[in-house]
């Protein structure tokens, strides 16, 4: 087992290494009237409210708040498909600036898992926010070289704050039991964050809890007290979920099992089939079955259905 640093870790880097998360800019400018987003398989949404005040609807029994008032510049993440409005008075409209977000894995994200269906975050929250929304407000502002990508890079940038602000401040942001109060958790991060880098080790509990510096009694309560399940149920997910990457990317059911730490590919499918319910092989067959319908959707796809913005004049 690798000796664990007493100094601080990165919590989210072997995560996003592992799934990494896309934004591309779509809509700069004023919205007035009613704007809708249409719910995407495996895409959600980025706004940032520069300026002005509306008012965001969900349909009923969606997860989402029925409506939520917003009066000052404010970022709204949303990690899953939902469908969601914008109301903006016409008499003096609001400034956005918007972009989709593809997680990859969809729905396995670790980060869309962990969740809620929106995020409300007014943007004075976030300290050291202003300088990355100066620079991309600047490249949505006047037609540069460049500047589609640099937008869709100031994004990401954007969402790394917003998910450091959130592993700050789990309480205020409102999270329940799950991976953001676990990598907010000074010890338990630990464990969590070297799992997440090298899920391979031949984890138990007892070196889980070494590399939080806990006892094993101690880190178990705290663990499943914080993440909401326990640590050999994390790491189960944690492995299969990375094991669905490697296959849907041409990997042997036999590599996945050597790279994720299984003595065999027999051990590594019972995990599988504990995990989902399906062999590996019998998932990827399901999967493979509907690319032709998956490819058509993700064609359809590829620019947000976004009901046609109304500028105000």
């Amino acid at each position: 087992m690798t000796p664990i640093s007493a100094g601080p870790v990165d919590r989210l880097s072997g995560l996003l290494e592992r799934f990494r998360v896309r934004t591309h800019l779509f809509h700069a400018g004023t919205l007035c009237g009613v704007t809708q987003f249409d719910a995407q398989a495996g895409r959600g949404f980025l706004h940032v409210l520069r300026r002005g005040e509306m008012v965001v609807t969900h349909r009923p029994r969606s997860g989402a708040p029925r409506k939520i008032k917003v009066t000052e510049p404010t970022l709204l993440l949303y990690p899953r498909p939902l469908e969601h409005q914008f109301h903006n008075a016409p008499a003096e409209g609001s400034d956005f600036v918007c972009a989709t977000v593809d997680f990859e894995g969809g729905g396995r994200h670790p980060v869309v898992v962990a969740l809620p269906s929106v995020v409300v975050l007014p943007l004075h929250s976030v300290d050291g926010i202003e300088q990355t929304l100066a620079l991309l407000f600047a490249e949505t502002e006047r037609v540069r070289c460049g500047q589609r990508l640099l937008a869709d890079r100031l994004f990401e940038v954007l969402l790394l704050q917003l998910l450091r602000w959130l592993l700050d401040h789990p309480d205020q942001a409102g999270m329940t039991p799950g991976l953001i109060y676990g990598l907010a958790h000074a010890k338990l991060a630990r464990a969590l964050t070297a799992m997440h880098e090298r899920p391979g080790d031949a984890w138990a509990l007892g070196s889980m809890a070494q590399a939080a510096g806990m006892s094993r009694s101690a880190f178990a309560a705290e663990f499943k007290q914080q993440v909401g399940t326990t640590p050999a149920d994390y790491l189960l997910r944690w492995r299969v979920s990375l094991a669905q990457s490697m296959l849907l990317a041409g990997s042997s059911i036999k590599l996945a099992s050597e790279k994720l730490g299984y003595a065999s590919a027999a051990s590594f499918s019972r995990a599988f089939v504990q995990s989902l319910g399906l062999s590996p092989k019998a998932w990827l067959q399901a999967r493979q079955s509907g690319v032709a319908s998956v490819e058509h959707r993700a064609e359809c796809a590829s620019r947000p259905n976004v009901g046609k913005p109304k500028r105000c004049t």
